[in-house]
């Protein structure tokens, strides 16, 4: 039997394979964006409660009208937005189930969607296996700014969607406000849609504010924006989010949501509609997870490991070339084998397979685990074929 395959260049993911690889060797595990300690007591309680209670059967397609309330609540404490909860807010199957329906419904065979890179790594299967066109803009560290006249000259009548991600992944960099009225301008007039992956909403530090797409009218209109519960309540394998769009392009969404999913885990959408009513479950997650970036970059101030600017996310980037000038994914091998640490590299996260010698290391990561990581660290001194 002859298979024609709609993704031909796409294997195991990197995530995948650094994991594995942590595994076989006993490493550190600093590659994967998940965290190594639990979620709320109170949360998982709830989600028994809702279990034990009978709360097992189909939720509704666009998600339990109690938990998108809330969802529109905490727009409206985090932003001051009004958001319909019934035809704006839908509940995913996570933030990647979000922005595939996003993909899906919008984008035609032979459209063009600019994808902004490093870029995290669903973006484009998603557009090629719907028939679209990838259009790449590639950011530069150590800062990843984007320039916005730039990404304007890869516009053409051919253009359906950009897709953003602020805080972003996985370079710790954010969007302004001066990037978003950039972009609102560049889309002004036009049919090109915005999808803005916001999954690390509340992970940003130094005072800083997240300039939602929502925040911006002239974007508010031509955008949908997803998130991830699984991100912010520490519970990445429970695979629950959601999707804010304008009633017109929800409508769309939903149409691809309800055959791709239908409903989401009942007894967690329970769950979090109640733990959702205290603003302070996520309002205090910049200060939690700075304090660990900061224990990070502590850490590794004594290594020889240059970090790069990191005003979000749980991810920080590092330059590692005054240890080695081997390829990103050679030197991540390495420092599983000799070292005991599993970092990503970031040339993965380009088409291209750009390599500016740079790392990321994931800090959702207890005390202990990141002292040991910047033990480790610190005793990386060259490589150069070998440990010397």
């Amino acid at each position: 039997m002859q298979v024609s395959s709609k993704l031909p260049h796409v294997g195991t993911t990197i995530f995948s394979v650094m994991s594995a690889l942590a595994q076989e060797h006993g490493a550190i595990n600093l590659s994967q964006g998940f965290p190594n300690f639990p979620s709320s007591e109170k949360l998982t309680n709830l989600v028994c409660h809702y279990l034990k209670a009978g709360y097992n059967q189909y939720a509704p397609m666009p998600g339990l009208s109690g938990l998108r309330e809330q969802i529109a609540r905490k727009a409206q404490v985090m932003y001051g937005l009004e958001v319909d909860p019934a035809e704006e807010v839908t509940v995913t199957a996570g933030a990647t189930q979000a922005i595939y329906c996003a993909i899906a419904a919008f984008v035609h065979p032979g459209d063009e969607v600019i994808i902004l890179e490093p870029a995290y790594d669903c973006y484009r299967p998603a557009v090629e296996v719907n028939g679209g066109k990838p259009v790449v803009y590639e950011m530069q560290p150590p800062d990843y700014k984007v320039d916005w006249n730039a990404v304007q000259s890869l516009v053409t009548p051919a253009t359906r969607m950009i897709i953003i991600n602020t805080p972003h992944n996985p370079t710790g960099s954010i969007l302004q406000a001066s990037d978003m009225l950039a972009l609102q301008q560049l889309t002004t007039g036009t049919d090109i849609l915005v999808l803005s992956d916001e999954v690390y909403e509340h992970l940003i530090y130094d005072g800083q504010e997240h300039q939602s797409v929502l925040r911006f009218p002239g974007l508010r209109e031509r955008s949908l924006a997803t998130y991830s519960f699984g991100k912010t309540f520490h519970n990445t394998g429970w695979k629950i989010g959601y999707c804010i769009a304008p009633p017109e392009l929800m409508k769309e969404f939903r149409k691809v949501h309800q055959y791709n999913t239908f409903a989401v885990h009942r007894p967690t959408q329970h769950a979090l509609a109640d733990y959702l009513k205290d603003a302070s479950t996520y309002q205090s997650l910049p200060a939690f997870y700075q304090q660990k970036r900061d224990l990070l970059l502590s850490e590794l101030k004594d290594s020889r490991l240059r970090p790069l600017p990191c005003s979000g996310t749980y991810f920080c980037n590092f330059d590692y070339s005054a240890i080695s000038d081997k390829p990103d994914a050679e030197f991540t091998r390495w420092l599983i084998e000799e070292h005991g640490l599993a970092a990503i590299p970031v040339s993965a996260f380009y088409e291209s397979g750009k390599d500016e010698r740079v790392i990321r290391l994931c800090f959702a990561k207890t005390e202990e685990t990141l002292r040991e990581a910047g033990k480790a660290l610190r005793g990386v001194v060259s490589h150069s074929g070998s440990d010397s």
